[in-house]
């Protein structure tokens, strides 16, 4: 029997906020269960397991950075569309840490078929086609991209450039004029 007030989209929104303070390793249906003061087993009227719940909160965190994507991208082009669209990733990380960390889950291909995935993907080859750049390069780019912006906002929110100089935002801004230097030269086949 489902507990009155309880949803699987209330339980995902919740199991994102305690990703969020907790870390997105540590959710599962047990601590979100605690949240609510109710017993685990209460809980799987809505949820199979703490995979699905992970699912929901990663599906949840896709469509949150690409509707903050899509919003910061209007109008822009160019560098100050790629400057943009990597600001929004890395302070959305900041802000929700464990549904940044969300958004990596490996999803099954027909759920990630499904997700906000494929807009990710569209907005990163729009911003691309500001560069003239033709397949299999753009393909290239798109992972050049994925990997230096991900790895960056991994390592920073670890922590790992808070103790040397220069300041880690002078980093990133030495980064993106140096992809969009790259992406405006991009060696020709």
């Amino acid at each position: 029997m489902a507990r009155a007030g309880l949803t699987t989209e209330r339980l995902v929104q919740a199991g994102a906020e305690l990703a969020d303070a907790v870390g997105f390793e540590q959710v599962t249906v047990s601590a979100l269960a605690r949240q609510f003061d109710v017993k685990a087993a209460s809980l799987y009227s809505h949820l199979k397991n703490s995979q699905e719940l992970k699912t929901g909160i990663a599906l949840l965190a896709l469509e949150e950075l690409a509707d903050r994507v899509a919003a910061a991208l209007a109008g822009r082009a160019g560098k100050d569309a790629l400057a943009a669209f990597a600001n929004v990733y890395r302070d959305y990380a900041r802000e929700h840490p464990g549904r940044y960390a969300a958004a990596r889950l490996r999803l099954d291909p027909e759920t990630a078929a499904a997700s906000a995935g494929p807009r990710h993907a569209a907005m990163t080859r729009a911003i691309l086609r500001g560069y003239d750049l033709t397949e299999p390069d753009q393909t290239h780019a798109v992972r050049l991209l994925g990997s230096v912006f991900h790895g960056y906002i991994s390592l920073e929110t670890a922590g790992g450039f808070s103790h040397s100089a220069p300041d880690s935002q002078e980093t990133w801004s030495w980064i993106l004029d140096r992809l969009d230097a790259l992406l405006r030269d991009w060696p020709g086949p």
